[in-house]
């Protein structure tokens, strides 16, 4: 092991022992059992895998292997056996195991280990290890490098601020003839532990520097399948989010085109009403207004024979004027006094004699009567 994963050991020991004691492992497990339960019986065989711990014990000269949790033995030889012998029998017990998910481990009678309950404040986790090394002295009538020792860590309580560990202690005396024995026969172990029943206690007793380093082609697939799926993910929420971009330029644009069209509409409309406002203006204004033509025709069948006009003029105000010679000139108001299109008809300037034609000549103003005024009847001229 390099110095950099010795330095980081205690950081990953921290960190598994956070896990283990966080709520996620058991939820998880829960939810991986409801999931699989869904599954079909063969897919769910098929999909099955995990760690399959088998156990090796030794007795009175004979070696034995079972299944964790089996009361059953898969396979039996002895010591006096030949070697390549007790190998073909692990074998063939071991044969319809996955070669990836097999786990093998000592298991020793629990007799054989000293194990101690200890009391220890939360401070220690982050150094069991250096700890527990300190404690064998204290708790084992054995020196550090006696025995084979490991720690687990309790969950029942032993008061505030303190953690329940038990301190599993086997002497080297009685386990290394035991791996030498095994090394000879070239099996590689995973784990030494103490029998709990059918099943192992869940210690591990044999030196980090002699457990085998595994890699699980499987995990490094989820990993693999795992980051692709997250990629797949990002590039699908990237595409998602491109598509709502380009779906959001277009609908501004449409958005757009229709604000020009409506502002097109509205300078129709504009003009429309401009055009309207003009042309009922001018229909107005023509109802509202006496033809100078109707002016003229009333003056000519209104003014004597004896009179005529020398210049008519009319603003847009609606005022008359016309200048001209009579014989009576003074006659001519009264002439035009109940006239149904002029009104206050009266001399501008004095009546003047004309010497060369002998006639009066004459400036007359008047107004020119609204068509929505009437005229005043002859009942009500004031004689």
């Amino acid at each position: 092991m390099t110095t950099a994963m010795q330095s980081l050991r205690p950081l990953l020991e921290r960190a598994r022992r956070a896990w283990r004691g966080s709520p996620l492992p058991a939820m998880l497990a829960w939810w991986g059992g409801e999931l699989r339960a869904m599954l079909p019986a063969r897919l769910r065989q098929a999909l099955a895998g995990g760690a399959d711990w088998h156990l090796l014990e030794h007795r009175d000269g004979q070696w034995s292997v079972r299944r964790a949790g089996a009361a059953s033995v898969l396979a039996q030889w002895a010591d006096s056996d030949d070697p390549a012998i007790q190998q073909q029998a692990l074998r063939q017990a071991l044969a319809t195991v996955d070669p990836q998910d097999l786990r093998l481990a000592l298991c020793l009678p629990a007799e054989t280990a000293l194990r101690r309950t200890l009391a220890l404040p939360l401070a220690a986790r982050d150094n069991l290890a250096q700890v527990i090394g300190f404690e064998i002295d204290r708790q084992t009538p054995f020196r550090a490098d006696q025995v084979a020792t490991d720690v687990r860590e309790l969950a029942r309580p032993v008061g505030e601020g303190r953690f329940a560990v038990e301190l599993i202690a086997l002497p080297r005396a009685t386990l290394d003839p035991l791996l030498e024995r095994l090394a000879a026969l070239r099996i590689r172990i995973d784990a030494v532990d103490l029998r709990d029943g059918d099943a192992r206690l869940g210690a591990n007793l044999l030196a980090p520097a002699q457990r085998p380093r595994r890699v699980n082609p499987r995990a490094r697939l989820n990993l693999s399948l795992a980051a692709a799926c997250l990629a797949l993910v990002v590039l699908v929420l990237g595409q998602w989010l491109h598509n709502r971009r380009v779906a959001l330029l277009a609908m501004q644009a449409q958005v757009d085109a229709m604000h020009a069209d409506a502002q097109q509409v509205a300078l129709l409309r504009q003009q429309l009403q401009d055009n309207a406002g003009a042309a009922g203006f001018l229909a107005r204004k023509k109802k509202d207004t006496v033809p100078v033509l109707a002016l003229l025709d009333e003056l000519t069948r209104r003014l004597p024979d004896s009179a005529w006009l020398e210049r008519f003029s009319i603003d847009s105000n609606g005022h008359l004027g016309f200048q001209g010679q009579a014989t009576q000139a003074a006659r001519l108001v009264d002439a035009l006094k109940d006239d149904p299109l002029i009104r206050d008809v009266g001399f501008q300037g004095s009546i003047q004699a004309d010497p060369t034609t002998g006639k009066e000549r004459f400036y007359l103003v008047a107004n020119v009567r609204s068509p929505a005024t009437p005229a005043p009847s002859a009942s009500g001229a004031t004689p």
